[in-house]
């Protein structure tokens, strides 16, 4: 099948699920959507177990998707991108101790916790599993989701505070996860790993991420500045995010941390010095429609992906295993850390509930 076949299929069922949603369920769209999905899945497959046979191209037509590849190299860059853009700098940097080492040392200390537990538990349940692979889980799962998240809030009515925490968390462990995940996937060949191999590669992620992110960043400003033209500025913001991300790749560094840095300087400094009110207008509701879009697509393939999984009681109970440890991986990883914090900054009261 064709992209243009694929890409057509995948924007009517976002529209058609988004409709049911809206006016039955009105759930949270990225929670509603994948749950019209899902249960779209549940009945092609009970369809096929009729007679049917509909699952069959159905499946066909999922497992033609690279998921990956359509996810981290598609639409990841531009979904942190747009959320970045709209994250006030000034908020951020007031936060930035508490926002760091949540999304810093809170993935990290999740990531070792879910794939130590998780080794123990896993082989518990009839599914042995190296250490390494149990880590890179953890490093897969630990993130709090910045599209899921960002979507939410905007219907939740939290401290502000509270919502930068939120955000900037968000954004920024989606980063350092991708960061710790192709760590681990690097030092899976290896017979042994030093502490320097593990340094090397973060620091080649991480900060030659945010320092290509800066580097393009701040072109793409001096650009914005000398034209006054919103198709043309919509434009460079696009090239930004796709070459961010491609160079990025050829780089071997972070493509979200790039475009993370990146959305941030052109979201305050360029907002603020180099875009008429038109053209701030105007690349606002591009990439709102653009995030909602590609937020709409996202959640449908995830929904759809039940259609392909392989059904094995040992898998099953992993998973029925694997929820509870990560969210007690992630409550213990909050909880300290706020504890922590809470000797020299206030928190709300339901700072820890929220977070986790």
């Amino acid at each position: 099948m064709s992209l243009i076949h694929t890409l057509t299929i995948l924007i009517c069922l976002a529209a058609l699920f988004s409709y049911v949603n809206h006016r039955l369920l009105k759930l949270p769209i990225t929670i509603g959507l994948m749950a019209v999905a899902l249960l779209f899945s549940l009945v092609l497959l009970g369809l096929g177990k009729l007679g049917f046979g509909i699952e069959a191209e159905a499946q066909r037509f999922i497992g033609a998707i690279d998921f990956n590849e359509a996810l981290m190299h598609g639409m990841l860059g531009f979904l942190l991108f747009a959320g970045a853009l709209h994250v006030k700098l000034d908020e951020l940097l007031d936060l930035k101790w508490v926002v760091g080492t949540l999304a810093v040392v809170g993935t990290i200390l999740s990531s070792l916790l879910i794939g130590g537990l998780g080794y123990f538990l896993f082989y518990l349940v009839g599914l042995p599993l190296p250490f390494l692979y149990c880590l890179l889980f953890g490093a897969l799962i630990s993130p709090t989701d910045p599209i899921a998240v960002m979507s939410i809030l905007r219907q939740a009515r939290l401290p502000k505070a509270l919502e930068m925490k939120i955000v900037g968390e968000s954004l920024f462990n989606d980063g350092v996860g991708v960061v710790l995940f192709f760590v681990v996937l690097n030092l899976l060949p290896k017979v042994s790993v030093s502490v320097i191999d593990v340094l090397v590669l973060f620091a080649e992620e991480a900060l030659g991420g945010a320092a290509l992110g800066l580097a393009l960043g701040y072109l793409a400003y001096r650009m914005l500045r000398s034209v006054n033209n919103y198709q043309v500025e919509i434009l460079i913001t696009l090239a930004l995010v796709m070459g961010s991300f491609g160079l990025a790749d050829v780089l071997h560094t972070s493509g979200p941390i790039a475009v993370v840095v990146a959305g941030l300087l052109i979201g305050n400094h360029g907002r603020q010095w180099a875009m008429s009110e038109t053209t701030r207008e105007h690349l606002d509701n591009f990439w709102e429609l653009l995030d909602e879009l590609l937020n709409a697509v996202l959640f449908v393939l995830i929904g759809l992906e039940v259609l392909v999984l392989s059904f094995q009681y040992t898998y099953l109970l992993a998973g029925l295993v694997a929820i509870p440890l990560v969210l007690a991986a992630r409550w213990l990883s909050v909880v300290l850390q706020i504890k922590l914090f809470s000797l020299v900054r206030e928190f709300s009261a339901r700072t820890i509930t929220i977070l986790t």
